[in-house]
């Protein structure tokens, strides 16, 4: 039999296996189709929380504080050495625009700093830091910096925020991780569980396969196809229960909640990379459930 036969005789047979057992296959169809959607809603929901960290992100300011025995050309000056050391945007607050603000901030109590003999803020800067480094340990970094320049009497970034926001974020992504691998061996498993009835029922067929002298690797290939078929559905349904979400509840979270994450809710939940990628995770969810279910029954 030549290979091209070969090939006509695997798809054909794999279509007959799908016909045969139409429930069977359904039930793995389906679990398929929820592991992907789920994967499909976390990496939704990975994608907002960057968003939100980004957004915090972008509030996050590094105070210098600069020594008192600084002239204004002197100030000017330390100012440019931090704009360049850090690429961000550096802005001048000299005492009395701190004052200023200090009172407007007290409010009414404001009215008692203008008691004080003399005005104890120093002058500042205000830097915004660029995205790359607005990472704890790039601040850490860049602090220690900042702290080392001629000039500079103290620099503060609020570090125990930043640090929890960060520490609050990598911990849901290892949750989502954890429950993402658990959700895709138990698909495996389901997949592969289901796949093995549907074998047990053309066990007949084998055995004539096998009494002719047919390999294992003859045996096995229309149903690793079966499988792949089975992803392809799968990561079909998938993507457009993903695609009736964004449509349907997409814009309601969006108007819901874009004051706290940002545009990127209303973003739509189908992008190319994510169906390439979920097309690939069903391919293989099928392929794995299908090689685990044939490999048990030849080993019977």
């Amino acid at each position: 039999m030549s290979a091209l036969a070969k090939t006509r005789y695997f798809w054909r047979s794999a279509a007959v296996g799908l016909k045969h057992s139409p429930f069977v296959h359904f039930i793995a169809v389906t679990t398929i189709a929820i592991a992907l959607f789920a994967a499909g809603l976390a990496r939704g929901g990975a994608r907002v929380l960057d968003n939100l960290l980004a957004s915090l992100g972008g509030e996050v300011e590094v105070t210098v504080y600069l020594s008192p025995e600084l002239g204004q050309d002197e100030a000017h000056g330390v100012r440019g050495r931090v704009e360049a050391l850090s690429r961000g945007q550096v802005s001048l607050v000299p005492p009395d625009a701190a004052m200023a603000r200090l009172r407007e901030e007290l409010g009414e109590l404001g009215e008692a700093l203008s008691e004080l003999p003399e005005n104890p803020l120093p002058a500042t800067l205000e830097l915004r830091v660029p995205p790359d480094q607005r990472t704890p340990e790039a601040l850490q970094a860049l602090a220690k910096e900042l702290r080392a320049l001629p000039g500079v009497a103290g620099v503060d970034y609020g570090e125990a925020a930043v640090e929890r926001l960060t520490a609050i974020a990598r911990a849901l992504r290892f949750g989502a991780l954890v429950a993402f691998a658990v959700v895709l061996s138990a698909t495996v498993v389901i997949v592969a569980a289901t796949l093995q009835l549907a074998i047990y029922s053309r066990r007949e067929e084998i055995e004539i396969q096998k009494l002719v002298g047919a390999t294992d690797r003859f045996v096995k290939a229309p149903f690793l196809l079966e499988g792949l078929l089975q992803g392809l559905l799968g990561a079909g349904v998938a993507l457009l229960g993903l695609w009736a979400f964004g449509r349907l509840v997409g814009p309601t979270l969006g108007s819901l909640f874009a004051f706290l994450l940002g545009p990127g809710v209303g973003a739509p939940w189908v992008e190319p990379r994510l169906a390439l990628e979920l097309v690939g995770a069903g391919c293989g969810l099928g392929l794995g459930g299908s090689f685990v279910a044939v490999g048990r029954f030849l080993r019977v």
